[in-house]
This record gives structure tokens, C-alpha cells and sequence, in this order.
């Protein structure tokens, strides 16, 4: 296997994004894709593209976030393998570059909701069940 980087992806390289994204994300075109990550980096949502070859085979949304209860963390939204790539170590890849950025950015932890079948892989890479459950009421 080669080199895998890992880097921000520009906003004109997010277009590419949608390929990898889409099998987490699926009930997504590529235009609400693109519309809502837009959206997004007007808080500071940014995409982190994994490279092999110059082929993008991971990405990761993640959003500094300051919140009275959690103060500033990173919060991650989404984090993708292709799914043939699963298990090369991408995935810890990206989620070292986001820790490296988070604490770049003067931050002491990062946030996510994982869905239960990630939960494993998330505890692989030092991840806990935070206590406090999420809820909430559609409208």
C-alpha cells in the first residue's frame, strides 16, 4: 500500500468529497451535499479528505465548537472510509488529524455521536461513552 495524507480539502475540491461521503450519507444528493456543507463552513465546518495516490478514500467534517457545558471543543460529524480502504488505517488517520488540529486550536477534547456499529473503532482510538445521553423531539 502507499503513502496515505491527509489534508483540509479546499471547498472546490468538496465536489469530490460527495463520492465518499454518500456511503455513509446515502439519502444525500450531491446537491444538498455540497448546499449544506456550505452552509456549514459559515461556522467553521471543514472537510478533511484522505489521500492515497492522490485518490480520495476518506473524508471527516469537523466544527470547532464553544459550548457552556463542554467549553471549546472539536466536534466531529462525520468520518467515512471507503469501503474497500476499511481497516487500513484511514480512519485513525483522519481522527489523529483532527485531535493534532484540536489541540492546534488550544482545545482538551473532542466530540462525536457515533452510530452504534462504529462504536468499536471508536474505542480503538482511545474514544469513550461520554455519560451524558443525547436526546431529542422531532419537529
Amino acid at each position: 500500500m502507499n503513502e496515505l495524507h491527509v489534508r483540509r480539502l479546499e471547498p472546490r475540491e468538496w465536489i469530490n468529497a460527495f463520492r465518499v461521503v454518500a456511503q455513509l450519507r446515502p439519502h444525500l444528493s450531491e446537491e444538498t451535499f455540497l448546499a449544506h456543507a456550505r452552509r456549514q463552513s459559515h461556522s467553521g465546518y471543514e472537510l478533511v479528505g484522505a489521500l492515497r495516490d492522490g485518490r480520495l478514500i476518506g473524508v471527516l467534517g469537523m466544527r470547532p465548537v464553544h459550548t457552556l457545558a463542554r467549553g471549546a471543543h472539536l466536534h466531529i460529524d462525520d468520518i467515512v472510509t471507503e469501503e474497500a480502504e476499511r481497516g487500513s488505517g484511514c480512519g485513525r488517520a483522519m481522527m489523529a488529524y483532527a485531535e493534532a488540529d484540536a489541540r492546534a486550536r488550544g482545545m482538551s477534547s473532542v466530540f462525536l455521536d457515533a452510530r452504534p456499529e462504529a462504536i468499536g473503532f471508536y474505542t480503538a482510538v482511545g474514544y469513550v461513552l461520554h455519560t451524558v445521553p443525547s436526546m431529542k423531539k422531532l419537529l
